[in-house]
């Protein structure tokens, strides 16, 4: 994707006519690009549509309507966490504390909101606010002090694990004391559809939009494909990698208070390994781990399918093992997958220009 950047324009959609929009062989590279992604989303999409499909035929029970709601419900957290995730990965970083950051703030918002009567939106701002916190954290660290993502992360994992668990004491929230207003948002519905799948589809949407449409989100693009060379173009790198990582953060915050409001009942250790997860959905959704390509929507389907197999093997009683090696063969299916595609669109790539 070529595009002008020696300027600093306000950050606005692009319009016909604007530096973005210009140039033959921009055009060319970025819909070679979009048309090898738009295959590998529409290839997962395929493979969930025929998992759900041969699990339905084993057990038809699978797609009942109480079946399709619990598929629906245990996705949405899972969605949620890998679009923030995927905006990290986008930069050529990863950000492995996700998973702590749900259980702290899952935690801190019901021993907040335990035996009062604060609203569910009361609940939503501290997850969030929590959450942005521990994202700005690594993300300065990342960006600013310049340490390895994976060891700032993976430390992050554990400081707020150790934290979680020394305020904790082995204490847990229980439902009974978590206002009805709350748990009315994990399990109440609109027209017979649950609120959080219908809150992780507005995310998606506002978040690939974003990406998709304005300069700062395409800048993330920019960065993951060649950091120095979007540094020479400037772009304020360092800024926007702790954007995203405070993204990263804010999600993960909301997704800890959601946790709160679909349980009611939390420990301290909530969500643990489910760092892993997030990032096997990302990149299984056709995020590149080294950054510069892929697309939430990719990301949102790599959850789905991650977690439709559990669902699966469940409903065909198979052991859960089973979904471990699975994942595993789907990641590394998936960074393989990207490899290749890597090497045969560089040399597209190349051809076209010479031409």
């Amino acid at each position: 994707m070529t595009t002008t950047l020696d300027k600093p324009t306000p950050d606005t959609p692009d319009t016909p006519g604007t530096p973005e929009a210009a140039g033959d062989d921009g055009r060319s590279a970025r819909s070679i690009v979009d048309a090898v992604f738009r295959a590998r989303e529409i290839a997962i999409g395929g493979a969930l549509a025929l998992l759900i499909l041969g699990t339905w035929l084993a057990n038809p029970g699978f797609l009942d309507d109480q079946g399709v709601k619990d598929l629906l419900l245990n996705s949405s957290i899972l969605v949620l966490l890998a679009v923030g995730q995927s905006v990290v990965v986008m930069t050529r970083n990863i950000d492995l504390s996700v998973g702590s950051v749900v259980g702290l703030t899952a935690f801190a918002c019901g021993h907040f909101v335990s035996g009062t009567d604060h609203s569910a939106l009361t609940v939503v701002l501290l997850g969030v606010a929590l959450g942005t916190v521990c994202g700005l954290v690594s993300g300065a660290l990342v960006s600013f002090g310049r340490v390895p993502a994976l060891v700032v992360t993976l430390g992050m994992l554990y400081i707020i694990q150790g934290i979680d668990h020394a305020w904790a004491h082995g204490e847990q929230i229980n439902a009974v004391n978590v206002p009805d207003g709350v748990l009315s948002l994990g399990s109440g519905s609109v027209l017979g559809i649950p609120y959080l799948p219908l809150i992780s589809a507005a995310v998606l949407a506002a978040t690939g939009y974003f990406l998709r449409t304005y300069r700062s989100g395409r800048e993330l693009y920019a960065i993951g494909s060649s950091p120095d060379a979007a540094r020479l173009a400037g772009i304020p790198v360092r800024r926007r990698i702790l954007a995203a990582y405070a993204f990263s953060g804010a999600i993960a915050g909301f997704a800890g208070a959601l946790w709160l409001a679909r349980f009611g009942t939390v420990v301290a250790d909530a969500a643990n390994g489910w760092e892993l997860t997030v990032v096997s959905a990302v990149v299984v959704g056709g995020v590149a781990i080294t950054g510069g390509t892929g697309t939430v929507w990719g990301a949102a389907l790599g959850a789905l399918l991650l977690t439709t197999i559990g669902s699966a093997l469940v409903v065909l009683k198979v052991d859960s093992f089973w979904q471990q090696a699975i994942t595993g063969v789907l990641l590394l299916a998936a960074i393989t997958t990207d490899r290749i595609l890597q090497v045969r669109t560089t040399s597209a790539l190349r051809k076209r220009s010479r031409r």
